[in-house]
């Protein structure tokens, strides 16, 4: 198996980024349109008409403003997004962890890539650039 590991720091309050992570309007800004709602069981999707791409997930975990996690399911993807958030001295540190990949692919290494290129989207989203 194989994760995906990634942290990006931000000057925003952990509560600005927590935000920017779970109402569906500001997702759509750096990820993808969706349906998501920050609740423990919610089934939602992220979707990409231009890429004719849909990622089916499910809401796992829920720990304001700390933890959120969700299943995170297309193609040949099937693993589990945790994000983890610590606010220290005006910096907020997001942690990316994405399971289960099978080993370090195509499909690893597209999703490393583009989690990359979303948290510079995230930045701008969050008026750091």
């Amino acid at each position: 198996m194989a994760d995906v590991s990634l942290d990006f720091q931000f000057t925003s309050s952990i509560n600005k980024v927590w935000d920017a992570l779970t109402d569906s309007d500001t997702l759509a800004k750096w990820i993808m349109e969706n349906d998501f709602k920050p609740i423990v069981g919610h089934k939602c999707q992220f979707r990409n008409p231009q890429w004719n791409l849909i990622v089916d997930c499910e809401v796992l975990v829920v720990d304001e403003p700390n933890t959120l996690s969700y299943t995170w399911v297309g193609g040949p993807i099937n693993t589990t997004v945790t994000w983890t958030l610590k606010e220290e001295d005006g910096t907020t540190t997001l942690h990316l962890e994405q399971a289960g990949f099978e080993k370090e692919d195509q499909a690893f290494n597209g999703a490393k890539y583009g989690w990359a290129n979303m948290a510079e989207e995230l930045k701008k989203v969050l008026g750091e650039m």
